[in-house]
């Protein structure tokens, strides 16, 4: 039996971080019903990547939906307000990703619903928190990236501020809610009470970039400076990066330089072994080291250095590690189906449970799916 089996979840979230903090607690076992617009419903429906829709619903909203059901109401009609007040008296968790001022407007801010349901665990996702002159920006992934230094840390020392190339601010924002609801629910069994959970882009963001800033705000104030080529971490010395070879690229993790001389066959220059050059010299270093890769194909120098057991990996695109045997033993990839009998392949959930994978069949349900049934087995009308 999943962990969260048993444990009823109402999201009244849209687009990404929110839904997918939805997403983790329903892989667990947890029901999660979406509450939603009538006939519309959440935004994130139309929000497509590269134009491709299933069912008249966006392809990455299947895939951060699954395994949830959705019921719709409009939260302005008192009617309909007093179903979902009804419905919170029986849930155990209750998030939402609206901006600051609008659930207290409708009357389902943390304050009013705790007055319904004490015991209910609320989570809440904001942008840059509910206070100080950002409360009412718009929290958007690319946005929060850019405004977090973030960028400044992927790509070379010439290159232009460059965000990840993924919703990385979402995701991670998403995990810090699931985290906190967890939490906050086992608290529940030792105090009979429920909590407010808070989290936001802006934070999650930051907290991911703890090596970067703990370094900063305790090394005089530097900022950690991009490597000219091959970068990916700028906090690290060399070798530290991604270096071209003669058929594609190879990445080179923290290894000794003096054992990535001997094998790479040249004789490490005295200005290398310098106190700190690793780092001083990084660019010199690096460029060095590349203009020796270049020469050889990946296979050769991966032979000379796995032997060793120094740290080092090929550089994949996704063509190449989906149909890698190692990531096929992982069975990460599941197929979903929807109400109308579409079949749609996305990952599965990444934990495993005493060792047993969780797969799910579910995709995301169409908006309303579910109202009449919850109505009924609620007794909401």
């Amino acid at each position: 039996m999943l962990p969260l089996k048993g444990i009823t979840v109402l999201e009244f979230a849209q687009f990404m971080a929110g839904p997918s903090a939805g997403l983790k607690l329903a892989d667990l076992g947890a029901r999660v019903i979406k509450i939603e617009r009538p006939v519309v419903g959440e935004s994130g429906r139309q929000i497509a990547i590269k134009n491709l829709f299933i069912d008249d619903d966006s392809l990455v909203f299947h895939t951060i939906n699954r395994n949830k059901e959705s019921y719709t109401a409009n939260l302005k009609d008192p009617d309909d307000l007093a179903k979902i007040k009804k419905l919170l008296v029986q849930a155990d968790v209750m998030t939402h990703n609206f901006r600051p001022g609008v659930m207290e407007k409708i009357g389902l801010d943390y304050e009013s619903v705790k007055a319904i349901n004490p015991k209910l665990v609320y989570g809440e996702v904001t942008g840059y928190g509910k206070k100080g002159v950002w409360a009412k920006k718009p929290g958007q992934d690319l946005l929060v990236q850019s405004l977090s230094g973030a960028t400044y840390l992927t790509g070379n020392k010439q290159d232009p501020p460059i965000p990840m190339g993924i919703a990385a601010s979402d995701m991670f924002t998403g995990a810090h809610l699931a985290q906190g609801v967890l939490a906050a629910l086992y608290q529940k069994t030792k105090t009979g009470t429920g909590s407010k959970v808070s989290v936001s882009l802006l934070e999650s963001t930051v907290d991911m970039q703890f090596e970067g800033l703990t370094t900063y705000l305790n090394n005089g104030g530097q900022v950690p400076k991009r490597a000219h080529f091959g970068n990916a971490l700028p906090l690290l010395p060399a070798p530290y990066g991604i270096y071209k070879t003669k058929d594609g690229h190879i990445a080179l993790s923290m290894i000794p330089m003096d054992l990535l001389f001997e094998i790479i066959g040249k004789e490490l220059p005295s200005t290398f072994t310098e106190p700190e050059a690793t780092f001083k010299k990084r660019n010199k270093i690096m460029a060095f080291i590349g203009e020796v890769m270049v020469q050889e194909p990946t296979d050769h120098w991966l032979e000379l250095l796995e032997e060793k057991n120094l740290w080092c990996a090929p550089v994949y695109d996704y063509d190449t590690i989906l149909h890698h045997e190692a990531f096929l033993t992982l069975e990460m990839i599941q197929e979903v189906e929807t109400a109308k009998g579409e079949k749609i392949k996305t990952t599965r959930c990444p934990l495993r449970i005493d060792g047993e994978r969780i797969f799910s069949r579910k995709s995301a349900p169409t908006a309303g799916e579910d109202t009449e049934r919850i109505d009924k087995e609620f007794h909401l009308t």
